[in-house]
């Protein structure tokens, strides 16, 4: 009779743990919905249809990118170049496009092409040399990535001379960044398409088992014949090739370019990644997660703007919020780890101790 009380309290016991991981699970959700709700109320337009279409589209710009960051948080790493990068692409698209059209070289419509192609290069040899400069010296990727973060904010205001490249797109151009498909803005079509993406690539390949495996522990990885050095090559390289997507139709968006442009976005992103789960630690983090981080972050700003916030009291706002998701982050890891790992809890110690006496 014992045993059936003893049974039937772990059932229980065990379905509230149950209840309690999935609430700790899916805590950003919970979260984002009250967040919706609050800011409905307080903000009646908010649900408007164009200005839900408004909040997926500006989050499509640095959505992308934070997909990548997310690859290289998990990995173990950090990129502090983002912004940088998403100036130096439309700035290099800028001025190869409108310089081979005004040489006669070739009409600005193939022009933009190859200034997206040199843009493209660029960013990969970037991310190879983030890469090759962790491997070959051991430097950390937060001091490699914050060096080349002023040297590409530096490289793209020389190209366009400190002032924004005007006229330097063709009309087609113009709708990578505000083109509708079926009234759904551009941008937030390739947001939803590159989410896909990535989804699949860390939950179904095995690479995205590799980058979770090389986070958790590098050398446990390497000892298991994962090759460190080509995993931490793509994640650097693919987060590169979001911030040219995203300074493709940043400058596509407003049809110019200038190196302003991205500058400040490496917080914002990387405290997307951190709201939306992903340990700054490695080895932990979803591209799930990682969305419903940017939308959170999306619709922050989007409610401060619609409530007539301070410019300068959102930057506040903004550390502020990157602040306590790392410090919040940190703390529901350690609980999940906690309730997780311990089958008894001192809750389950009691009750059982009265069982027995």
């Amino acid at each position: 009779m014992k045993s059936v009380k003893i049974d039937s309290l772990h059932m229980e016991l065990f379905s509230g743990k149950k209840t309690k991981n999935l609430i700790l699970d899916h805590l950003i959700e919970i979260l984002l919905l009250v967040l919706i709700i609050g800011v409905s109320i307080a903000a009646p337009s908010f649900l408007k249809s164009g200005n839900i279409l408004n909040i997926l589209r500006n989050a499509a710009m640095k959505g992308v990118i934070a997909y990548g960051m997310c690859l290289v948080i998990i990995s173990g790493e950090i990129d502090l170049s983002v912004g940088s990068q998403v100036a130096l692409s439309g700035v290099l698209a800028g001025f190869i496009s409108k310089g081979l059209a005004e040489a006669g070289i070739m009409p600005i419509e193939l022009g933009a092409l190859v200034g997206i192609a040199a843009a493209t290069l660029v960013a990969l040899l970037t991310g190879l040399f983030h890469a090759w400069a962790r491997q070959k010296f051991n430097m950390p990727s937060f001091i490699i990535t914050l060096a080349t973060l002023n040297v590409m904010y530096g490289f793209a205001a020389i190209v366009c001379g400190g002032f924004p490249i005007a006229n330097a797109f063709p009309t087609w151009y113009a709708f990578l960044g505000s083109g509708r498909i079926l009234g759904i803005p551009f941008p937030a079509i390739v947001f939803i398409l590159i989410f896909l993406f990535f989804w699949f690539l860390t939950e179904k390949t095995d690479l995205g088992r590799r980058i979770y495996a090389v986070g958790g522990n590098a050398e446990a990885a390497r000892l298991n014949g994962i090759s460190v050095w080509k995993t931490r090559i793509f994640v650097m390289c693919m987060v590169q090739l979001m911030c040219v997507l995203s300074g493709i139709m940043n400058s596509a968006q407003v049809r110019s370019a200038t190196f302003t442009f991205g500058r400040g976005w490496e917080t914002q992103i990387i405290s997307s990644v951190v709201i939306g789960g992903t340990s700054m630690l490695g080895g932990i983090g979803t591209i799930w997660g990682t969305l419903i981080g940017v939308l959170f972050t999306g619709v922050i700003t989007n409610a401060m703007t619609l409530l007539n916030v301070n410019e300068f009291m959102q930057y506040v706002i903004n550390g502020a919020l990157m602040f306590f998701a790392v410090m919040f982050n940190t703390y529901m890891t350690k609980k999940r780890n906690k309730s997780y790992s311990h089958h008894w809890t001192d809750t389950e110690h009691k009750i059982l101790q009265k069982l027995q006496k």
